[in-house]
């Protein structure tokens, strides 16, 4: 059997990025075809990968503004001759889903959501390049192509339940859910590395609470720095993103936002953090898991896939509403309540998902 693995594009670590690092991890031999690629991505978390872009990494400064080039996205994605190939795996966002192939040839979809600003009335994920009416134009058209071709794929699988129902409401596909797995960051034993005055005063005084994420408006980390500005907790916010001028200029003193961090420096920080904040939506949500797996409780909004990883009283709390009054409820009902959270319980419902797992119900389903 000959395998390929088909992803969206490689430019930022994410959630779908580690994914299809386990992926690669699983099968080494697969090569990788993506609309385009930063080259200091692969470098850092792709090194040994064998990296086919479509025509689109041509493209000067694609890499920075590929929004600009959306309309040719799905003819550049139904380009890829992969005739040669018995099995694709696509880890798909947005367009990887749209492949066109033989008939003998079994397509196997790792769905993320249905695109999100195409479908998603709610949803603030939006593509923003465009004047509104272009965008109108030019999402109806998208939202047509990505309608037809999620009927392509032979397969669809769903990163959590509340995805499973998006596609069958959404491309009327039946699903089956395999979570994706716990990063390997969460299962490895790094040698603690204290470099800098930041985590050497977090570890002294662990009564911090953490939020790890991409700052992006629709994320919901202005409520959290709201809600922390009042309670005058102290707050760690790692990732970066269009939105951190604006965060930075809304928080106080007691927030300290510390960009980008290698996920050895990642990993001191999830140890020593009091708990860890999630104010946002996640179709599923690799951050609280990696946080439960050091033992922490997370507190997080109750939608999308952290209804399906945390349990309430038992490995965090939940609010129902994004709105500070809610959040900053939550927070009040966990510190009432911290002396009662058990590490290991919370670090037990993490190896749930399980690197393992993934791994059997992945390489089950590719083989069938």
């Amino acid at each position: 059997m000959k395998l390929a693995l088909v992803h969206d594009w490689l430019k930022n670590i994410s959630g779908a990025e580690r994914v299809l690092i386990e992926l690669h991890e699983i099968f080494p031999d697969a090569p990788i075809y993506t609309l385009f690629y930063d080259k200091k991505f692969t470098q850092k978390w792709l090194p040994d990968a064998d990296i086919r872009a479509s025509f689109l990494q041509k493209i000067p400064l694609i890499t920075k503004f590929y929004w600009l080039f959306a309309w040719l996205m799905p003819t550049a994605i139904e380009a890829f001759d992969l005739s040669e190939f018995d099995r694709v795996l696509s880890s798909s966002v947005i367009f990887s889903k749209g492949l066109i192939l033989k008939p003998s040839t079994k397509h196997i979809c790792y769905c993320y959501s249905p695109t999100r600003f195409l479908w998603d009335r709610n949803s603030e994920a939006r593509i923003t390049n465009y004047e509104s009416w272009s965008r109108l134009i030019f999402n109806h058209l998208l939202r047509l192509w990505d309608r037809a071709s999620a009927d392509r794929v032979d397969q669809f699988i769903a990163i959590s339940k509340v995805v499973q129902s998006r596609i069958k409401k959404y491309y009327r596909r039946d699903s089956i859910v395999i979570y994706p797995p716990m990063t390997k960051l969460s299962i490895t034993n790094y040698e603690l590395r204290i470099k800098d005055s930041n985590l050497q005063s977090a570890i002294r005084n662990p009564q911090f609470y953490l939020i790890v994420s991409r700052l992006h408006k629709y994320k919901n980390i202005d409520i959290a720095i709201e809600v922390f500005n009042k309670l005058n907790y102290p707050l760690i916010i790692i990732g970066t993103g269009p939105d951190k001028d604006r965060l930075k200029r809304l928080a106080g003193g007691n927030i300290m936002f510390l960009g980008e961090q290698d996920d050895s420096t990642l990993v001191e920080y999830y140890r020593a953090c009091r708990a860890f904040i999630m104010p946002q939506e996640e179709d599923f949500g690799l951050t609280p898991i990696e946080a439960m797996s050091f033992g922490k409780p997370v507190v997080a909004l109750r939608q999308g896939g952290a209804v399906e990883t945390v349990i309430e009283g038992q490995t965090g709390e939940f609010f129902d509403d994004p709105i500070p009054e809610t959040l900053a409820d939550a927070i009040r009902r966990l510190n009432e309540n911290y002396a009662n959270y058990n590490s290991e319980t919370i670090k037990a419902q993490a190896s749930l998902f399980s690197h393992e797992k993934f791994k059997n119900l992945i390489t089950e389903i590719v083989a069938s």
